[in-house]
């Protein structure tokens, strides 16, 4: 069985603007130990993030920790929302959550976004079947990668963690066949 922990990083700093360079807060920074907690006792094999330093930076602990290289794969990373900076978050992501195709100018839409993680982990898994493996990412684009393999995951589910950072999802397969998925949530 291959087991991959998707890793939502933790509270991010959102008076930076730019996505690859939006640290964590504060807060973030402290609430990275129950990432770190989390795995103390488990195995894992390999380690993955998206390129955003968020995401790195929430799983770093872990990856030093546990004497790990860090692999980055560009498409871990979030969807890009577009040109513009979102003032109504919330109201942008329920409408892409009920039409997987909308996107604003120069955005990804989420059916982009969960083609390109998709096939992402797919790449992996196919590599290193029978292993464990940590992938720091972002929110959506876990969410959609969710959706593909459990198409019950919506918008409902997916409100009810978009507002804890972090939160690890842990999903199974057998090979590449999807067995099952577990939300962790601190």
């Amino acid at each position: 069985m291959t087991t991959v922990y998707f890793v939502r990083h933790a509270q991010p700093d959102l008076s930076v603007h730019d996505d690859l360079i939006r640290p964590l807060t504060e807060k973030g920074l402290q609430d990275r130990k129950k990432v770190t907690d989390y795995f103390r006792d488990k195995h894992i094999d390999q380690a993955f993030s998206s390129p955003f330093k968020r995401a790195i930076d929430t799983i770093q602990p872990v990856i030093d920790e546990k004497k790990l290289t860090l692999s980055s794969i560009s498409d871990f990373r979030e969807r890009k929302i577009g040109d513009e900076w979102i003032s109504n978050f919330h109201e942008y992501c329920e409408r892409q959550w009920e039409d997987f195709d909308y996107k604003l100018r120069n955005g990804e839409s989420l059916k982009e976004t969960q083609k390109r993680n998709v096939a992402a982990l797919k790449l992996v898994l196919s590599k290193y079947q029978d292993q464990t493996m940590i992938i720091g990412g972002h929110g959506t684009a876990i969410g959609s990668v969710i959706n593909y393999y459990d198409p019950s995951f919506k918008y409902e589910a997916f409100a009810m963690i978009q507002p804890k950072n972090p939160f690890i999802v842990k999903m199974n397969f057998d090979g590449e066949k999807y067995l099952e998925y577990k939300v962790v949530t601190f």
